[in-house]
Formats: C-alpha cells, sequence, structure tokens
C-alpha cells in the first residue's frame, strides 16, 4: 500500500471574491508503515492536505492514487477508501455521539456492513488497541477525560481496520502525561500493526521523538519533506515561516557556539544527553 499524490492543487470558493488557494501542485509519496509528521504554521495547508488523502475535498488539479488506483476515477470505490483511510479529527467530540463507549466504537465496522460478532470482535481488539480500561467500555463518552476521548476516537477508527491513521491535533489541550500517553499508544500501535500514521502536530519536540520523516507544509507548498534531522538542520528557516525547531536543536548550536564539540544535529534529549557527556570526556 502506498499513496502517491502528484501535483494536487485546491482553491476554496472559485470564482468568487472569496478565491483563495490553499495547495499549490503538492507531490509526495506516503509508504506502508511509515510514521510522518505534518507541520506548518495555521492556514498553511496541513488540513486541506490531509482532508484529500482519504476523499473529504477533491482536489482542483491533479491526482491522488492508492495502491496504485486513481482515487479519482469514476469507478473507484470511495467508501472503501475511506474505511482505509481513518481521519481522527482536533476535537473527538466531534466523532463521538453514542450513548457509551462500546457502542461508539462499534458504529464505523457496523456500517461497514459487518455482522454483529464481527464488530463487536473489532471494537474489542480496537479499544484493547489503545489501551483503555474495561471498566470504562459501557460508560458514556463524554463522561471521561480529554486524553480518553481521544482513545476512544482512535478507537472508533481502528475499528475499520485502516491501513493509514490520520491524526490532528491529537494532543490539543492535554497535560504534557497526557499527550505523552497518546503518543506513546500511538507510537506502540504503529510498531504492533505495520499501519501508516500521519501525525499533524504543533509540537516540535512531539514530531522529533516519535517520526520518521517530517513534511513541512508553508502557504500550500510542500516546502520540506526529509528525517527529522534533516528538516531541523532548516531551522532558521523554519523559523521565517512561523515555525521553530525543538529546544534541544537551539541549546546544541549554542554549546557548539561556545566552544564544546556536540551534534548540532541531535534532536532528542537521549541524542543531546550522549552529545554533551562525549564532549566532557564521559561515558
Amino acid at each position: 500500500m502506498s499513496i502517491i499524490v502528484d501535483k494536487i492543487s485546491y482553491t476554496y470558493e472559485i470564482g468568487t471574491g472569496f478565491e483563495r488557494q490553499a495547495l499549490k501542485e503538492v507531490s509526495c509519496v506516503i509508504e506502508k508503515g511509515e510514521f510522518i509528521g505534518l507541520i506548518g504554521h495555521t492556514g498553511s495547508g496541513k488540513s486541506t492536505f490531509i482532508q484529500h488523502l482519504n476523499g473529504l475535498v477533491k482536489a482542483t488539479s491533479g491526482a491522488i492514487y492508492y495502491d496504485g488506483e486513481d482515487i479519482y476515477d469514476k469507478d473507484f470505490d470511495m467508501r472503501k477508501l475511506r474505511s482505509k483511510v481513518g481521519l481522527v479529527f482536533q476535537y473527538p467530540e466531534h466523532q463521538l455521539f453514542e450513548t457509551d463507549i462500546f457502542k461508539d466504537v462499534c458504529f464505523g465496522p457496523k456500517n461497514l456492513g459487518l455482522d454483529r460478532a464481527e464488530t463487536e470482535l473489532r471494537a474489542f481488539e480496537a479499544l484493547r488497541l489503545v489501551g483503555l480500561d474495561e471498566s470504562l467500555y459501557y460508560q458514556s463518552p463524554f463522561d471521561l477525560s480529554g486524553g480518553q476521548k481521544r482513545r476512544v476516537a482512535i478507537a472508533g477508527v481502528l475499528a475499520m481496520k485502516p491501513e493509514v491513521l490520520i491524526l490532528d491535533e491529537p494532543t490539543a489541550g492535554l497535560d504534557p502525561k497526557g499527550r505523552d500517553d497518546i503518543l506513546d499508544c500511538v507510537k506502540k500501535l504503529q510498531k504492533e500493526t505495520g499501519i501508516t500514521v500521519i501525525l499533524v502536530s504543533h509540537s516540535m519536540e512531539d514530531v522529533a521523538k516519535y517520526v520518521d520523516r517530517i513534511m513541512v507544509m508553508n502557504d500550500g507548498i510542500l516546502m520540506y519533506n526529509g528525517t527529522p534531522k534533516e528538516v531541523f538542520a532548516h531551522y532558521k528557516e523554519l523559523e521565517k515561516i512561523g515555525l521553530a525547531a525543538p529546544q534541544v536543536t537551539y541549546i546544541m548550536n549554542d554549546l557548539k557556539n561556545a566552544g564544546f564539540d556536540v551534534d548540532v544535529s541531535a534532536i532528542t534529549i537521549e541524542e543531546a544527553k550522549t552529545s554533551i557527556l562525549k564532549a566532557l570526556g564521559k561515558k
């Protein structure tokens, strides 16, 4: 499974006084099993881009291929695509509506036409994967904490057995522990199942810690597309478009400028610790 995005552009409200081009000939390839971070300032085109990947929005021009098939072909099964490319919105309340958690997670597979046994089996498996305590399964989803609601929303998508999981700011509004819990859960899920994950985030620390590749959107253009180390090496350019690098990047550059022989490409605390100890002659 791969997603090939070929020069897609998208313009809102064509022919009106509010016409605005949100995407400008964006091209990329998303391979099976990747963990990708998508970053960019507000209005850069991130949300518009991810909505193209499961067909919620159709490109004004360009093409998208899912597993070799053109999703804009008249015979393409868009419903199948949306079961394979799952999108979890920034605010879980937008996806939770049943009277209890278990029914909520059952909703997706039930709509796929699966029988009751398979639907419930998928719901149990999805809730287990996100680490939600069994004592909560039959409570109202609206009685949960913010982090728990995120887990239920993710489980609802996982129950449809997608091949791609898109998370739009899944840690927004959570405290540091809640943020780490959610992202640790997602990383574990990705490793265990081989699912492709696309994480939209404003936290450079989170992106540096969890993802394999970063895509940077700026004014509708894919500005950078590379490993975290490659992208954050351009931290000065990122600052010019309203972004930044992880704090570790700034610390390591300051130490380098102060005369310490440290690795300025370090982007996580562990990498920085190892490099600093080495520079100090300690193991």
